[in-house]
């Protein structure tokens, strides 16, 4: 099946190389996620990045991030990846208690953590990235101060942080909100104490808080990343993967059969394709834009939407001003440290009505 997969996976970027416009277009970033890509054998990656760069022009300097397994990266697999133009790891320990790991179906232990980044620093990789989660139930406030004291300890130049999520639908939803409910979710003022102590524990180490989830050592911030946020095109390949030209969004179908079926016959697999009117193009930059450090530039909006757009942000935007949980400098409408812990919510409030 993963010959197969990555048989399929550089069909459609044959399939959509005229996507990128015109054939002087440089791809910045190159991102293997969304999956377990570390699964994949060497020369499988290999093949994948064969097909990059002939269909793509790549710039020399491109961040170039792959997403592993800790369990994956043993000493062997680190030295293989130096046969790779992969120049960025990014790395879901998640937490470094075993009890939370086995909650969590994960197949690594703690150790496997620390060992993945010596072995990654052993084979000269400068570029790794450490997801992090909280909220676990249960979890009190000194098992995530051990958390973060452990990640710090590694010396990693960037990591994310995310509050453990109950979604409808989940293993998760049915354990904290079925019937038969199993686990407690953590206490809400909890999770607001934990958000943080980690940004005082990482901003006092060092690291820069350049995204509501994301700290980076100075010079190490995610390009690929800061696309997203800034609302860069990108181009989204393989099975469930989504992509973006300011205009529209389409996904592929998620089901990996269906994906190679689909190319083998020469057709793309898309499942949906979403057109965005102006109203929707404003609010991903409020949901987008507003998630960084540096927030909207106001006078963008200006240029692209019209002064009406403008003069609704200013306006929804005044009471959390008055409030202290916004902030205006330099042109930018920002979340100040207080407007961090309600920012869904002010964004909703940002939004344009017609899409409320």
């Amino acid at each position: 099946m993963k010959h197969c997969y990555v048989d399929a996976l550089c069909k459609e970027m044959l399939l959509r190389s005229e996507e990128l416009g015109d054939v002087d277009s440089t791809v910045t970033t190159i991102y293997l996620g969304g999956g377990t890509p570390s699964q994949l054998s060497i020369e499988q990656l290999q093949k994948i990045f064969l097909y990059i760069y002939k269909v793509y022009s790549v710039a020399a300097d491109a961040e170039i991030t792959m997403e592993c397994n800790p369990d994956d990266v043993t000493k062997e697999y680190a030295l293989s990846l130096q046969d790779l133009p992969i120049n960025r790891i990014s790395m879901g320990a998640q937490t470094f208690s075993d009890d939370r790991l086995k909650f969590l179906h994960r197949r690594h232990t703690s150790k496997q953590v620390t060992e993945a980044v010596e072995n990654l620093r052993k084979t000269g990789v400068k570029n790794i990235s450490v997801d992090l989660m909280f909220g676990f139930p249960e979890e009190t406030l000194q098992e995530w101060t051990t958390d973060i004291k452990h990640c710090q300890a590694l010396d990693v130049e960037h990591i994310s942080a995310y509050s453990l999520m109950y979604e409808e639908g989940t293993r998760l939803y049915e354990m904290a909100c079925g019937s038969k409910s199993a686990i407690k979710p953590v206490h809400e003022e909890t999770s607001l104490e934990m958000y943080e102590k980690l940004i005082d524990m990482l901003e006092n180490s060092g690291y820069e808080h350049y995204e509501i989830s994301n700290f980076a050592r100075c010079g190490f911030r995610s390009i690929h990343n800061g696309n997203y946020w800034n609302g860069t095109p990108y181009t989204g390949l393989g099975a469930a993967a989504h992509s973006y030209d300011r205009f529209s969004r389409r996904w592929n179908v998620s089901d990996v059969r269906k994906y190679i079926d689909t190319l083998e016959k020469g057709i793309l697999p898309v499942e949906e394709v979403e057109t965005l009117d102006v109203d929707m193009q404003y609010d991903d930059v409020v949901v987008t834009a507003l998630r960084t450090r540096e927030g909207i530039d106001i006078e963008t909006v200006d240029a692209k939407f019209g002064n009406d757009y403008k003069r609704y942000l200013i306006d929804s935007a005044g009471q959390y001003i008055k409030s202290g949980m916004l902030a205006i400098s330099n042109g930018r409408l920002f979340l100040t440290r207080r407007g961090l812990f309600i920012s869904d919510t002010i964004m909703s409030d940002l939004m344009h009505p017609s899409d409320s």
